[in-house]
């Protein structure tokens, strides 16, 4: 990773007893910003921590000296040392007299965006999210360069701060090819987005700090006449902005829906839901925790869909590793306290809910990149089965078997006519492996009122035709609730402690299959009530296959083709 910062020149604007211990202090290519308040201790900030310089406090001539050696300040109290990606940010009092200087260190670091590469390729929008100081402007600059240089794109900067391109009128060169717009007032950016799209022709407009209505609102249109964006914005997370009214409209914009009487009841909801009222702007929105460790939402339509609606989703976390790897790692979000009586809670809350991981591929590659997204696709195709596409041939011997049973063993669940946060909490309660969707077309089994089912022959007819179970309660009592979940995940699992004792010192091959033939017989045999014919293996594996259905009280044979044996299980 190659960095290029060029400190000298922010240091020689500073007077001599802050510039001299900078120059020899250890950990000075760390060195965030410098912070020079009148009448104050000059202070340097690191990533550990601010430390002190001097102990002689900041004067109206120290405030001088620095501010003559740097052009005048814009409308935004921002100004830059010219050829440098240094940014040094004025506070005034209520005469305009500058008192305080923020001297913020700017770095153009080759090589940050290995976590994200394989995305710049889809030409997709990219949104990255996160606090101040995390890394933002430095990612986006190097996006900048690849898709300028190594992709060969048209792509516009709009530089509303000189932050990304650097100060004055020659762009720095971390951004390679790419041209820069330059922004006379912070409000006007709007405008300056429309005019790069009409005068210029860019293929991808880079856009920093979005945070302005007007702003959004240009997002939309730019992304809407087919061009490829890529913006930053403030939030630690993806839910900050569905709850930022200015910058909701990024993802789609949110708004409230009256559902009818019939539609309330199926889906065990209030009449008054959120909804997503537009299709997003950015397909795929990157939260920047730390400057190694990011969450990827790659189908952002889908993700504030399930946060809206209160669902169960997966979301794909990549850190990058002190020997160079790179681990994707997918962990299970549960989004219940996100919508409590159809309102945006509180994230704090939602934080509360983020689960372990399920496991881990290391280096980014097409197979670990496949294997993630099997996560939130159906895996309930036979023909999958049979292709022995659901196999861990492509995962390192890193992976995490016991995480990866828990997916297996979770159960779909479609409830109708009953409260949905109620039965939520009573899963989570118990610790139980159910999932609740909001598609029936997916479910494994239909948890009704009985009297709802009795009265609605369309549901009935449906789960007949896609053979999915009705369990029917009298009542949302607890106890009714109880017994029903502890009901359905008997039928569709084994006790845990006979598969744990069968997975028990065997081999990666045999588990393996093992995997394999529990996913056919919960998501095909038991669910579907077909039978299904596993992949041909040698007689020991097949011992262990047979074990595993004997354990499931189902029935099966074995089938010989061309000097291959493989079992065929069939439903009860």
């Amino acid at each position: 990773m190659l960095i290029a910062d060029d400190l000298d020149r922010l240091l020689n604007i500073l007077p001599d007893f802050v510039k001299n211990p900078l120059q020899k202090h250890p950990n000075k290519k760390y060195l965030i910003e410098v912070v020079m308040d009148l009448g104050r201790r000059p202070e340097a900030r690191f990533p550990k921590g601010p430390e002190y310089l001097s102990n002689v406090n900041i004067s109206w001539h120290d405030l001088d000296f620095c501010i003559k050696k740097i052009p005048n300040f814009g409308a935004d109290n921002r100004s830059g040392i010219e050829s440098t990606l240094h940014r040094i940010s004025s506070i005034k009092n209520r005469r305009g007299n500058i008192v305080g200087l923020t001297c913020r260190v700017g770095r153009a670091i080759f090589g940050t965006i290995g976590l994200i590469r394989d995305l710049l390729y889809s030409g997709s929008s990219i949104l990255l999210l996160g606090k101040p100081g995390v890394g933002k402007t430095t990612a986006i600059r190097e996006i900048t360069r690849v898709l300028a240089d190594e992709m060969e794109k048209r792509v516009v900067i709009i530089d509303t701060s000189n932050e990304i391109a650097g100060d004055g009128d020659i762009p720095h060169p971390a951004i390679g090819r790419a041209r820069r717009m330059q922004v006379t007032k912070p409000e006007l950016q709007h405008q300056v987005m429309i005019e790069a799209v009409e005068n210029h022709m860019p293929e991808v407009i880079i856009i920093d700090e979005i945070g302005t209505e007007l702003e959004a609102l240009a997002a939309r249109t730019i992304a809407e006449r087919g061009v490829q964006l890529v913006g930053t914005a403030h939030g630690n997370h993806l839910e900050s902005v569905i709850k930022n009214p200015t910058l909701s409209d990024l993802i789609g914009g949110i708004q409230y829906v009256t559902l009818g009487d019939d539609e309330a009841k199926r889906r065990g909801s209030q009449k008054s839901i959120l909804e997503r009222k537009a299709v997003p702007a950015f397909q795929i929105a990157i939260e920047i925790h730390q400057r190694n460790n990011w969450v990827i939402h790659e189908k952002v339509d889908f993700i504030v869909d399930q946060l809206l609606q209160g669902s169960n989703f997966y979301l794909q976390r990549r850190i990058s590793n002190h020997d160079g790897s790179i681990s994707i790692n997918c962990e299970s979000f549960n989004s219940t306290e996100f919508i409590v009586n159809n309102k945006v809670s509180s994230i704090d809350n939602l934080q509360m809910m983020k689960k372990s991981n399920v496991f881990s591929l290391y280096s980014v590659d097409k197979n670990a990149y496949h294997e993630f997204n099997k996560l939130n696709t159906d895996l309930t195709s036979s023909s999958r089965i049979k292709q022995g596409s659901i196999s861990f041939k492509n995962i390192r011997k890193n992976i995490n078997n016991t995480s990866y049973l828990d997916y297996i063993k979770s159960i779909r669940l479609y409830v109708y006519g009953i409260n949905l946060q109620q039965i939520e909490e009573t899963i989570i309660a118990l610790n139980l492996s159910i999932a609740l969707t909001r598609d029936i077309m997916k479910a494994d089994c239909i948890l009704a009122l009985r009297s709802y089912v009795k009265h609605d022959s369309k549901i009935r007819h449906l789960a007949k035709s896609k053979r999915i179970t009705i369990y029917t309660i009298h009542n949302n009592g607890i106890n009714n609730l109880v017994r029903a979940l502890k009901q359905i995940l008997n039928v569709y699992t084994i006790n845990y402690k006979n598969w744990k004792n069968l997975c028990a010192h065997k081999s990666l091959s045999q588990l393996n299959v093992l995997f394999e033939t529990r996913c056919a017989i919960e998501k095909i045999v038991l669910v579907r009530k077909q039978s299904i014919e596993l992949l041909p293996q040698a007689d020991t594996l097949r011992q262990l296959q047979s074990k595993l259905i004997n354990m499931y009280n189902l029935r099966y044979s074995t089938f010989s083709y061309y000097n291959t044996h493989k079992l065929i299980i069939y439903p009860i």
